[in-house]
């Protein structure tokens, strides 16, 4: 080992150990065991350039074991990007430098990374926007999109499913450009992975078609340099190099869970500070090393960068048209007018899953750059992207067939997202969102505009029963700080919900559609639409009360008020198919559509939790569904004009 390296090395171990014992808090296990590789794929191969931290063709480099965070930092403070020593004293404070990776928050942070499994499943997605948009834009002489996608995970990732769906879809579709360095030490919190895991990573990875190769000693930075540049070299599969390592390399803990969770202290720090011959005082930094990453890292990168800026100006020369498409890909200028889109003619029969397809097909005319494709549903979801399938022969299909991988979609879905440049959707039955909850989560915690899909929205589902007619999935997916749950009532209402999510930047939206038909009602204004709530149909006498509804009990409570008005009891119907917008309004437009002191009956063949901020009176549904033709669990379930009048009027 160099001396540079080895100086380099022992400097990241030490920043974090250090780091991890001033916050109390923290894993310097990894850091420890991981720090040779993640040295050799900074200051060896890593194309970035931290000045230009957001540069379009850098490569990503995700740390699924997010819980290793101050090895990320630690790089990243060495590498040039915004993060101060002051940021890695301040390690698990409020600050820069949180306890797990998070996009937006901190620089050179490729995604919110923590949550074992997603990190890994996203950078399957960066490296599936990538081939996509390199087939679409690049031309002979001009790879203007051409770069890696590289992650760290560790033991823990390689057990949760969402990876392991995610792993088998890259084999599939021949990810050539995605590789993973495994941090494999054989230990877990609980102790040995033996405990839990007795699988051959060998076995398994090639199963999946992808490229393996272990390194056996994890300090051996050749061994290291010559296993990456191997993978490089493999353009039609996905790459993982399990590396074997030491967790809590010099510790006396080594080797143990002990080391995993928990700072090693003071005490223990000094002895490893002996064991490594390590001089420096907590925090200290060799001026060499600063001079290393700068020449290795921050030059380098800054190289590249400045080559690549050269040759996007000859492309723009040379083919002007692909390159104003993929500016406005880049930084998401393109305009759709909301007018373009599909017209459904007012009292026609249609199921709102059916109207979301079409306006998908349009606007996938309209935006080139949208692409998806549903867990093995697209039938059913219509939720499909343009041009063909996407596959290892035709890189420029937008349809992605996900298969019955709902968890792994929602992640990938994340991972094109953040990579820049496409609108990124999924589709799934609403009932499988609980299976996408974290992605979804995720998605919101990050501010990145994902675009969720969820048909058969209700126990109008029928004959497949309780399993999959959802209930309390509209109540936990509208509690998600920073998600627009949208649930349309009818085709026009659908067609404003995908204009409004297309043009976000920063909000993730989940659109709730029905399998069966509805009426379709007239067209709401974007306007109108954009506040969430709205009078769809007011009061035609005296204002008795209110009958407020979402999705397909739009149509229902515009049925019962019908019914009203026979027995001279006026009431509005106020549509809200978005809870999130509703509450963005101001108090005087709140009590406009929902005056205060006027009974109000909320209406929704779900759980009632999420309506009770409105009225104390919710028309809903407590227990699970029913088996049975989906008229038949509808009029079980008590929810017919008749029995909505007879719940008005019993308040």
């Amino acid at each position: 080992m160099e001396k540079m390296d080895h100086l380099s090395i022992q400097t990241l171990r030490f920043l974090g150990v250090d780091a991890i014992n001033q916050a109390n808090s923290g894993h310097p296990g990894i850091v420890l065991g991981a720090a040779p590789m993640a040295h050799v794929l900074y200051t060896r191969f890593l194309k970035a350039f931290p000045k230009k931290s957001n540069w379009f063709n850098r490569d990503r480099f995700i740390l699924s074991a997010g819980h290793g965070s101050m090895l990320l930092y630690g790089l990243n403070h060495l590498s040039g990007y915004q993060l101060t020593m002051d940021d890695l004293k301040n390690f698990r404070q409020i600050g820069k430098t949180p306890g797990h990776p998070e996009y937006g928050h901190t620089d050179g942070v490729e995604t919110t990374s923590g949550p074992l499994g997603q990190g890994i499943s996203n950078g399957v997605g960066m490296a599936l926007a990538e081939s996509h948009l390199a087939a679409k834009f690049n031309k002979e002489n001009y790879p203007i999109i051409d770069h890696y996608t590289y992650v760290l995970c560790g033991d823990g990732d390689l057990q949760e499913g969402v990876a392991l769906e995610a792993l088998s879809l890259a084999g599939h579709l021949g990810l050539g450009k995605l590789i993973v360095l495994f941090d494999s030490n054989d230990i877990q919190l609980d102790g040995k992975t033996s405990l839990a895991f007795s699988d051959d990573h060998k076995k398994k990875f090639e199963s999946m078609n992808w490229h393996y190769q272990k390194v056996s000693d994890g300090n051996d930075l050749n061994a290291i340099t010559k296993a990456i540049k191997k993978a490089q070299k493999e353009s039609d599969k996905p790459s993982v190099i399990e590396v074997k390592t030491i967790i809590g390399y010099g510790t006396s803990l080594a080797g143990t869970s002990n080391v995993h969770g928990s700072p090693i202290g003071l005490e223990k720090a000094e002895e490893l500070r002996k064991n490594l011959g390590w001089d420096y005082k907590p925090f200290e930094v060799p001026q060499d090393v600063y001079k290393y990453y700068k020449t290795k890292v921050y030059n380098r990168g800054s190289r590249y960068y400045r080559k690549w800026i050269q040759m996007i100006t000859e492309y723009q020369e040379k083919y002007p048209v692909e390159a104003a498409l993929l500016k406005s890909f880049i930084v998401e200028s393109r305009e759709v007018d909301f007018k373009d889109l599909p017209k459904f003619e007012v009292g026609s029969q249609i199921a709102t899953r059916a109207a979301s397809g079409k306006v998908l097909d349009e606007l996938s005319k309209l935006m080139p750059n949208i692409i998806g494709g549903s867990a093995d549903l697209t039938a059913s979801t219509k939720a499909k992207g343009a041009d063909g399938h996407f596959s290892k022969e035709n890189r420029l299909g937008r349809n992605i067939n996900f298969g019955v991988r709902e968890h792994a979609m929602g992640a990938i879905t994340n991972g094109m997202q953040l990579h820049g440049g496409l609108k990124a959707f999924s589709g799934a039955f609403f009932v499988f969102s609980d299976y996408m909850k974290p992605s979804i989560r995720l998605a919101a915690l990050m501010q990145i505009p994902s675009i969720f899909v969820f048909s058969h929205d209700s126990i109008a589902v029928g004959e497949d029963g309780p399993t999959h007619e959802p209930i309390e999935q509209l109540a936990g997916l509208r509690v998600i700080p920073g998600l627009n749950v949208m649930r349309p009532a009818d085709a026009n209402e659908t067609k404003a919900a995908w204009y409004w999510a297309v043009k976000q930047h920063k909000t993730p939206s989940a659109i709730i559609l029905t399998r069966q038909n509805v009426k379709t009602l007239p067209a709401v204004s974007m306007d109108v639409f954009e506040k969430g709530a709205y009078v769809v149909s007011p009061e035609k006498g005296p204002l008795d009360g209110v009958l407020l509804a979402a999705g397909s009990e739009v149509g229902l409570a515009i049925e019962a008020q019908q019914l009203l008005e026979s027995h001279n009891t006026f009431v509005r119907v106020v549509s809200m198919p978005s809870h999130y917008l509703f509450e963005r309004q101001s108090v005087a437009y709140k009590l406009e559509v929902l005056p205060k002191g006027v009974k109000t009956l909320a209406i929704e063949m779900g759980s009632s939790q999420s309506w009770y901020k409105y009225t104390p009176h919710v028309y809903g549904i407590d227990r699970y569904g029913l088996s049975a033709p989906l008229e038949v669990v509808i009029k079980a379930f008590g929810f017919t004009k008749e029995k909505v009048v007879q719940a008005y009027q019993n308040i």
